[in-house]
């Protein structure tokens, strides 16, 4: 019984002494295929880092290529070591658990993949105005699930990448202008060519209101009251201490001014005119009426 278990024992030490270099070379070789990716990785984030790419997907692609990198590694080790069915079974076993996740993980793998085709696209970066899906704001931070957007209320959105990929998106800031505007009524008496010339300057001059392209007004229509006219002007979205909102209230204040001291009149809708129908009053002397 000693001896059958000596004689067992002493194969299996020849055979892994016959398989050990075989071993070892597997293992130098997955070490080798293992740093290779580490350094296709680290080459790769810094080509990222002179681009304009966003940092969050510095991360992603390193992490993603070290994956890949483990896994060949491990089907190299496999086919090397002789289990070249365990690695085929791998791979085939891969696909399907791919595909099987796929399915159950519809929407964050959609949105995984949008923010990964986000990348190479790039319609914004970090402190963009942008408006997707009727919310408007300020990108705070971008990542390949979802993209961090404040809105001027204060409001935090996370926005999935899926809708900012599928959807129309519109970038404020991609080249540095936007357009504000409002509108005024005046009197169908006043001088209409007078008071453009009059929002036209007063808006040219408001603070925040950039000198080209220059402010514009012209008439808007007609109403049962007024004659609307309707200003426009040109603001540098990359100044976040005078927003459009703020601009667009100083410059309507300053042209309320100028045209009330101009003598024009502002008119709305809302009417102050009373009808006034006349009355008869039959006033009698007191005395008569005691006499009667």
């Amino acid at each position: 019984m000693i001896d059958t278990l000596a004689e067992g024992f002493m194969a299996e030490y020849l055979a892994f002494l016959e398989f050990l270099p075989q071993l070892i070379i597997a293992l130098l070789i997955v070490v080798v295929v293992y740093l290779a990716g580490l350094g296709v990785a680290s080459g790769i984030v810094k080509i990222l880092k002179r681009s304009s790419m966003q940092e969050a997907y510095h991360s992603y692609f390193k992490t993603l290529i070290k994956g890949i990198t483990i896994f060949i590694a491990i089907i190299i080790f496999l086919n090397m070591i002789g289990y070249r069915a365990l690695s085929a079974s791998l791979l085939a076993g891969g696909g399907l658990t791919a595909v099987m996740l796929g399915f159950a993980f519809k929407d964050i793998g959609e949105n995984f993949l949008a923010g990964f085709l986000l990348a190479f696209s790039r319609p914004f970066n970090t402190d963009d105005l942008i408006e997707t899906g009727g919310i408007t704001g300020r990108v705070k931070s971008i990542h390949l699930r979802h993209t961090h957007i404040r809105t001027s209320e204060g409001c935090d959105v996370f926005v999935p990448s899926a809708q900012l990929f599928t959807k129309p998106l519109s970038n404020y800031t991609l080249d540095g202008l936007r357009r504000g505007s409002f509108t005024v009524g005046i009197d169908y008496t006043d001088d209409v060519d007078k008071a453009l010339s009059i929002l036209r300057k007063v808006v040219q001059k408001t603070s925040g209101v950039i000198q080209s392209p220059v402010a514009s007004a012209s008439i808007k229509g007609f109403t049962d009251n007024y004659v609307e006219l309707q200003a426009f002007f040109w603001t540098n979205t990359k100044d976040q201490e005078r927003g459009l909102t703020r601009i667009r209230t100083s410059a309507m204040n300053s042209c309320r001014l100028q045209l009330i001291e101009e003598g024009f009149t502002l008119s709305s809708e809302v009417s102050s005119a009373l009808a006034m129908s006349p009355l008869d009053v039959n006033i009698q002397n007191g005395s008569d009426n005691k006499e009667n």
